[in-house]
């Protein structure tokens, strides 16, 4: 008998579904044939078993380890019968097993379940070794230098890959054993190594504090399952620190303390005032802080508060310092182009040591710019133009016809979390163009003001209508609301961009006015709806749309020119099954694609994907589009290739990383298409925002198809009331410069 592997005789307590019949409680034993559907968060997992004595594979769901093709599993639990998918085995505790069969070992190994062995080296491994297969990785691994093609880099690799899964073993079973799942509890392990279970015996909520992906919600399971009261200190503080940075991931730089208390009371299922020494506790550690805002007592992180009261500082600093040493700055006889309107613009910003230019499509902001870049340029002046993201900074060099660069490039930032340019190095620029302001969030916006010299000039250019920045604040809108810089709003729409369905309809809804739709199949471009009432037709026809009509009518591409846009992640019509969907029509499973499962989704060769958190190391970030080229079932990692720049990921780091055929509004920020396919309910009501509306419509060159309800088309155009962001910055630049806060 071969020893026992480091997956092997493991038991897993699984949670309940919702059936309609429930029998006795059984065991069952068989060979995994695939594993259909597996979530990374909860473990819930459905599977083709193969069963001795079953004609077909039996079906099993239930909150499971993570299992491969190939395994044995004795699982304990009911039959049941699903009103929609029939019997299923319901399982409620599960064994694994050794492979009993050289299938089965091959199929095993050859799931990707050791680094270093694919289905290939699987298959000369068990030619080679047989049964004995497992036995000989465990404790004779020098006997794979004999298998043809494993030399000494693949051999190291293999025997490191497995002895690295047994040290994993006991932290696998102990987090296991408290509800975490086996992606997180990689994760973990890879963190803290063999620390692991003291470092979360100790203080399980580090775990929501140190590793991305673990939020407070598992971390306070964790902490439960010891038996931690409600009320403990330690569970307090932790709550309140989540509750803020709920918040901040919706926008907000702080929350009233009120709110504060009544958010974590309900999370926490305690009385708010037992909260009051908690936060005591949090501020005298710096953990928080605690101001005043419009006369109400809030709460911050102590980022946002550093960058908050830092950001006005700096503006109030650029303000009153002095300008460089006057320079005959004049618009040259090649901009001769412009209205009166952009004239007036370009001189603001000529003239004024901060300014903002604003607009909205078609009336003319590139052009605009363009005019001071050569005002600049014929007065020898040195400047930067960027734009918060990528595609943004692409389109603004393509549009300019100049370099431009991301903040996080131009102010050279590094992995260890620093800057090149700072206060203490500025950046070399007599004006600084900072494009897509919308999208500028608070911290990045501090730091980027932080590496201005006193003596630059600054123009924010932006469209305010737009949907506010994905992370936290709301820059561009307070510094307009602050009245403390001159706004120069552009607003008549030029000849050529009028003659666009896509611009018109965009200043109709800006103006609470309902979109007009193309009827007929006249020009090559244009704004159509379809019309549909049902979440399920919705989602059909955004299928329909993209994979067929819009390629057949307009020649385009749908996987590189089209993107699907909807406000919601959930439903039919949501993010997540409108992906599944569109992967599965655009890019479906083929021999010469490989592919794997994890976390729940399928990355396969050709997908489109997206980046989903800021990574300074790879030098790519939140939203950042990418198509995958390569996985590697060997090595255990795929490839995205960014714009012409392959960047690797293992599979454990593929949760920040989510397939792109359809995308949330506020993704796509800073991106154009030549088409935009919109699916819009009055389900999605919550999200029904005419500045929501009008972001999506924007994303789009030449075609707009909305694909939904009028009503919701009607809902959205109405609602003109942005939702509110807890903000401190127009209230700090209003004040005195005395006041505006600390600039470090």
């Amino acid at each position: 008998m071969p020893v026992c592997p480091p997956r092997a005789s493991r038991l897993y307590s699984s949670g309940q579904k919702r059936t309609l019949a429930v029998s006795t409680t059984e065991s069952l034993e068989g060979l995994v044939e695939r594993v259909t559907f597996a979530n990374s968060e909860s473990g819930y997992t459905v599977l083709r078993l193969s069963v001795r004595g079953q004609v077909e594979p039996i079906t099993v769901v239930g909150s499971l380890p993570e299992v491969v093709p190939g395994e044995r599993l004795r699982l304990h639990g009911r039959w049941t019968r699903h009103s929609t998918y029939g019997r299923q085995f319901q399982a409620e505790k599960c064994e694994q097993l050794l492979p009993a069969t050289t299938e089965g070992v091959r199929r095993y190994l050859g799931s990707g379940l050791i680094k270093g062995i694919g289905p290939r080296t699987a298959d000369k491994i068990v030619q080679a070794f047989g049964r004995e297969t497992l036995d000989v990785i465990d404790t004779q691994p020098q006997r794979l230098r004999q298998v043809r093609d494993i030399g000494e880099k693949r051999y190291q690799l293999i025997t490191q890959a497995w002895e690295a899964q047994k040290a994993i073993k006991e932290v696998m079973v102990f987090l296991q054993g408290h509800g975490v799942s086996t992606a997180l509890a990689v994760k973990i392990y890879k963190y803290y190594g063999d620390a692991a279970i003291d470092t979360v015996k100790a203080d399980p909520y580090r775990l929501a504090r140190d590793i991305w992906g673990i939020g407070f919600k598992t971390a306070d399971k964790i902490a439960r399952g010891f038996g931690l009261p409600l009320d403990a200190p330690s569970r307090l503080e932790a709550g309140l620190v989540y509750a803020l940075s709920e918040l901040a991931d919706e926008g907000h730089t702080f929350a009233p303390q009120t709110d504060l208390f009544n958010q974590a009371a309900e999370l926490l299922e305690v009385p708010s005032e037992a909260l009051l020494s908690a936060l005591e506790r949090l501020a005298a550690d710096g953990r928080v802080r605690r101001d005043q805002v419009a006369a109400q007592d809030v709460v911050y992180l102590p980022a946002f508060f550093q960058a908050e009261t830092g950001l006005a500082a700096q503006l109030k600093r650029l303000l009153a310092a002095p300008r460089r040493e006057p320079t005959q700055l004049t618009l040259p006889h090649s901009a001769g182009d412009l209205s009166a309107e952009q004239i007036a613009a370009v001189q603001t910003a000529l003239e004024h040591k901060v300014s903002v230019l604003t607009g909205g499509p078609g009336t003319g902001k590139t052009t605009a710019l363009r005019g001071l870049i050569a005002a600049l340029d014929a007065a020898g002046l040195r400047y930067a133009l960027v734009s918060p993201t990528g595609r943004a900074a692409k389109r603004l060099s393509e549009a300019a016809g100049r370099e431009a660069k991301t903040i996080h490039r131009l102010l050279g930032y590094s992995p260890n979390g620093t800057y090149k340019h700072d206060e203490h190095h500025p950046l070399p620029v007599d004006m600084l163009v900072v494009d897509e302001t919308s999208m500028l969030d608070l911290i990045l916006a501090y730091h980027l003001l932080k590496a201005l010299p006193p003596t630059a000039q600054l123009l924010f250019v932006g469209d305010s209508d737009q949907l506010p920045s994905v992370g936290a604040g709301n820059v561009l809108h307070d510094i307009i609301e602050s009245g403390q810089l001159p706004v120069t709003r552009l607003t008549h729409i030029f000849r050529q961009a009028a003659g666009s369905q896509i611009v018109q309809n965009a200043h109709r809804i800006i103006h609470g006015q309902m979109p007009i739709f193309e009827k007929s199949g006249a020009g090559d471009g244009g704004f159509f709806l379809y019309e549909q009432t049902e979440e399920t037709d919705v989602a059909k026809w955004v299928v329909e749309v993209v994979v067929s009509r819009i390629p057949a009518r307009f020649g385009l591409d749908p996987l590189r020119d089209v993107i699907v846009l909807s406000p919601m992640h959930r439903g039919e019509a949501g993010v997540g099954a409108l992906n599944e969907k569109l992967q599965a029509a655009l890019n479906p499973p083929a021999p010469d694609k490989a592919e794997r499962a994890i976390g729940g989704r399928v990355f396969r060769v050709g997908d489109r994907v997206m980046q989903l958190r800021n990574n300074y190391a790879r030098d790519v970030y939140n939203g950042d589009p990418g198509r995958i080229v390569d996985v590697d079932l060997e090595m255990q990692t795929l490839a995205v290739d960014f714009d012409g720049r392959p960047v690797a990921y293992d599979w454990a780091e593929a949760d920040e990383l989510a397939l792109a055929y359809a995308a949330s509004v506020h993704k796509a920020q800073g991106s154009e298409y030549p088409a935009v396919v919109l699916a819009l309910l009055p389900r999605h009501y919550m999200l029904l925002q005419r500045n929501l509306l009008y972001t999506a419509v924007t994303r789009a060159r030449r075609l707009c198809v909305l694909v939904g309800s009028r009503r919701a088309i009607g809902m959205a155009v109405r609602n003109a009331k942005v939702a509110r962001r807890w903000s401190g910055l127009r209230e700090r630049l209003a004040r005195g410069v005395d006041q505006a806060g600390p600039a470090e």
